[in-house]
């Protein structure tokens, strides 16, 4: 399985405009090589170099429930019939990159996952994942990066 986006290759700058202070609309992604029996896919966005500034992995974006035959989530959207996850910025949204210090690195995970999941939107990260242990057929990654 893979995960792209036609706004940054994986490793590269994270556009301006993705940013939580500016435009903070997702970019867009592109999903591709989904095992056969994916019933539903998730979608995590986080910050492990947070963990040097404010002593946690920052949670940007959480998605789930969103249909396997929808191989793209198109800029500032989400997929239809999807739920999103509260993020730390104690939103119900995508919350773009926001480093308080330095260049952070920002990892989008995408798993796909042989159930639906029944947990509520606003659901948080813990909760997200709790909900998809043993359901997990494959993963994959796009890295970004983006300085203050």
């Amino acid at each position: 399985m893979k995960i792209e986006s036609s706004a940054f290759q994986n490793g590269s700058e994270i556009p301006r405009k993705y940013g939580y202070k500016k435009d903070n609309i997702n970019p867009p992604i592109s999903i591709k090589e989904i095992p056969d029996e994916t019933k539903s896919l998730a979608l995590i966005m986080d910050d492990p170099d947070a963990m040097g500034a404010v002593g946690k992995i920052w949670v940007h974006w959480i998605v789930w429930n969103i249909d396997p035959s929808n191989l793209e989530i198109k800029e500032n959207s989400i997929p239809l019939e999807s739920l999103q996850g509260k993020t730390d910025f104690g939103e119900i949204s995508y919350g773009g990159p926001a480093p308080p210090d330095k260049e952070h690195t920002y990892i989008f995970k995408l798993y796909a996952l042989d159930e639906m999941l029944n947990i509520n939107e606003g659901s948080t990260k813990s909760e997200l994942e709790e909900a998809m242990k043993g359901h997990v057929l494959s993963e994959a990654k796009l890295e970004g990066k983006y300085a203050p």
